[in-house]
């Protein structure tokens, strides 16, 4: 070989050695391209293949199984006694002839709007609904109609893979068995519409007493809006926001059936919400169970929901957190201190008198004991949930919350704490940081206080100077605050107003009961529940906390709790319950004219609100001037007493006596200025005096009632000062011998301790 063919030779070997690619080893040879394509389609192959079995193995059963012939849901004391039965199931069949078209294209314009042309599946909400319950994040959409049916009439409410794919099967092949007509037919008479209510045709004489035949289009969309959530969206016994997501979503389903061309266009912009009527009294309940039972049920239900199962499947055992001592306890303090005291017979107004009340274990958020009303069977709405009455001063203290959870400052920027001094005058102009609001509200019998502490004005309830804080931290900042403890953001009138300050929005004593339970938490959210366990066939389900994160930092939480101790241990509107055994922190609160008073209040150990309403029997609210014999009806009266008559007994002998506060924000260590005969400088006031003629304001709303939804147009006259009724009784401007339990001053009306949450709002 010559020199260059030598050459020639070794180049060619040096890039044959260059060009080979070195072997994989390890892990990485099963990680090249075509291999995780292999791999890929092989597990497609694997799916697929794994599916053809299960379709081939799974057969479409003969009989239904469940929702059809479904167990009894069981609702029990605690000390085992029951109190209901769900196993009676209000049920009608009928025939898909005899169900009209109205009712049947609401229901699938709500459902399932391709009803009639798909496949009887959604693959990908199926698919969906899979990976997260695989994931472990609950229920999720998607289903159709036909799968709807498969789940209640032959498999069971379990959110588990096996039992979705068998869904997803059965309602494959069932396309092949039953027409569309007869899955529709099977769907609406296994459907739960609440009420205990089970089929279109039960549900029809449950919410309008009429036949199915005798619907309207809009009778029949808000049937069709129950399948939801058909507790929370009872527009009559269902909460202001579970009513006001009803009103949406049959809202959703006559849109849905425009789009369909199942409803004219113009006809619908013309269709009003339909008049749904009262529920029946459910038999065998008697005294407190039916109340108790209801909510039961209604926290149950969404309890369920929300970890995909349905109480209307039945066969479940919902315990109650009742302690039946203490529920019998509560029942006696109402019966004495306020039922014995009435004489309907010979006082019109007695008979207007609507007690409820809630009790909270602030450690573990049960609720130990409620009060609905005198009889269920006679009076369905429950006292203790409803949300269409003010809670007055009782929110006052929501307000110093806020103020203490932002670190917030008067107008001329001081810090907002017990001692700081506000002008507590009568109709003090309130300031914001433009100048003037034109916002001066009245304190009780137009008392004015000169420069007071925060402590002195929490004492004494004084509207001018809780205004001028609440503008002072922020309205948003105070609703949010508010919310964030418990109280409901959706209830009507909870608008970020200046007349906030003094309670002018509705909420319930079980609201308010969740607000002051988070305080005497120390801030922790506290969610009240009346469920004790949950069980179906032998096992328990699980529950989320009822005391979960904070809803505001200790320090702000105990704050209140240290001012607050003050409107009882000193010479507050609360001083009637004061006690030797045990520290108490609470608030008195009366609505505008006497149609609520209430008292919230709690130890170490309970909390406990207790409200006093006035209702006539068309619903209306009524006015309780001289109810009870009493001049006036309000937070220091009939629900103080009721309060104490029932925690004395309640806390037993051994009571936690002292709160444990971790503050620096404690009860006021200076004392306000004596009044000066000129206008001291104040943090919050201008140096003008207030105007001797009331701010402009709009005409008032007509009144409302407790079972009719609120409309713009029938909000109660809360906003502008009302005319002083004929009947009112006078007041002095001195305090009467104590203990007396009179408004005003505590132990007596008229004094410096008066107790206003709602009167002359602007």
């Amino acid at each position: 070989m010559g020199r260059a063919e030598a050459r020639r030779a070794q180049k060619g070997s040096a890039r044959s050695a260059k060009g080979k690619k070195p072997k994989k080893t390890g892990i990485r040879r099963f990680f090249t391209w075509k291999k995780l394509l292999a791999y890929f389609f092989g597990l497609i192959a694997l799916g697929v293949g794994a599916f053809v079995a299960l379709y081939l193995y799974v057969d479409v059963p003969t009989d239904g199984k469940h929702a059809a012939m479904a167990q009894a849901t069981v609702y029990k004391m605690p000390d085992g006694r029951v109190i209901k039965r769900d196993g009676e199931f209000n049920r009608e069949m009928v025939d898909f002839s005899k169900i009209p078209k109205n009712v049947q294209n609401a229901v699938i314009a709500a459902e399932n709007k391709d009803f009639w042309d798909d496949s009887g599946v959604d693959l990908m909400g199926t698919t969906r609904g899979i990976l997260k319950t695989v994931m472990g994040e609950g229920k999720q959409g998607g289903s159709t109609i036909t799968q709807q049916y498969v789940k209640n009439y032959y498999l069971d409410q379990r959110q588990t893979v096996s039992r979705k794919v068998t869904e997803l099967i059965i309602s494959l092949k069932l396309k092949n068995k039953k027409s569309k007509e007869q899955i529709l037919e099977g769907y609406l008479n296994t459907s739960y519409f609440g009420r205990n209510s089970y089929g279109i045709q039960a549900a029809s004489h449950a919410y309008f007493n009429k036949d199915l035949d005798k619907l309207t289009v809009e009778e029949s969309a808000y049937l069709a809006a129950l399948l939801q959530a058909p507790s929370q969206y009872d527009v009559v016994t269902g909460t202001e926001t579970g009513k006001k997501l009803a009103k949406q979503r049959w809202g959703y389903v006559l849109d849905k059936m425009v789009e369909k061309n199942w409803l004219a266009k113009d006809k619908r912009q013309t269709m009003k919400f339909p008049d749904v009527k009262k529920p029946k009294p459910l038999t065998g309940l008697k005294g407190q169970d039916g109340y108790l039972y209801k909510l039961a049920e209604d926290q149950a239900s969404e309890i369920l929901k929300k970890k995909g199962m349905d109480i209307g499947a039945g066969g479940y055992t919902i315990t109650l957190s009742i302690d039946p001592k203490k529920q019998k306890q509560l029942e006696n303090a109402v019966k004495t201190e306020l039922w014995d005291k009435l004489s309907p017979k010979a006082r019109k107004v007695d008979n207007y008198v609507q007690p409820g009340a809630v009790s909270v274990d602030p450690k573990t958020g049960k609720i130990v004991a409620m009060y609905g009303g005198k009889e269920w069977a006679t009076h369905q709405i429950s006292n203790a949930t409803r949300e269409d009455y003010q809670p007055g001063s009782t929110f006052k203290p929501l307000i110093y919350a806020s103020a203490l959870e932002n670190g917030s400052t008067t107008q001329d920027g001081k810090p907002i704490n017990a001692n700081t001094i506000y002008n507590g005058d009568n109709e003090r102009m309130v300031v914001g940081p433009n100048g003037p609001t034109g916002y001066h509200p009245e304190n009780e019998d137009q008392q004015s206080y000169g420069p007071q502490t925060v402590e002195e004005s929490m004492m004494k309830s004084v509207n001018s100077v809780f205004a001028q804080m609440a503008v002072d931290v922020g309205l948003q900042k105070v609703k949010k605050t508010a919310t964030d403890l418990g109280m409901n953001g959706d209830a009507r009138d909870f608008g970020a107003h200046a007349s906030m300050a003094l309670g002018a929005m509705s909420q319930s004593p079980l609201h308010m009961a969740a607000a002051y339970a988070s305080l005497d938490a120390h801030g922790k959210k506290v969610t009240p529940t009346i469920i004790k366990s949950i069980s179906r066939n032998g096992q328990d389900i699980d529950l989320d906390s009822a005391v979960s994160g904070d809803a505001i930092s200790r320090g702000a939480a105990d704050g209140v709790t240290a001012i607050l101790k003050s409107v009882v241990q000193k010479d507050g509107t609360g001083k009637v319950v004061r006690s030797d055994r045990y520290q108490i922190a609470g608030k008195t609160g009366t609505s505008d004219e006497d149609r609520s008073a209430w008292f919230a209040a709690y130890t170490p150990d309970l909390v406990t609100t207790v409200g006093v309403f006035g209702e006539e029997p068309n619903g209306n609210h009524a006015k309780l001037y001289g109810a009870g014999g009493e001049e006036r009806v309000n937070g220091s009266g009939f629900p103080a007493k009721i309060w104490d008559a029932y925690m004395s007994e309640a806390l037993g002998d051994n009571p936690t006596a002292e709160f444990d506060l971790d503050t620096k924000n404690g009860a006021a260590t200076a004392e306000a200025p004596p009044p000066a005969t000129t206008a001291p400088p104040v943090t919050t006031a201008p140096t003008t005096p207030p105007p001797t003629t009331r701010a402009p304001s709009t005409p008032p709303p007509t009144k409302s009632t407790p079972n009719k939804p609120t409309t713009p147009s029938d909000k109660e006259t809360k906003h502008t000062p009302p005319p002083k009724p004929p009947t009112k009784p006078p007041h002095s401007n001195h305090p009467t011998p104590p203990d007396t339990g009179g408004p005003g001053n505590p132990g007596g009306p008229g004094g410096p301790g008066g107790d206003d949450g709602g009167l002359n709002l602007p």
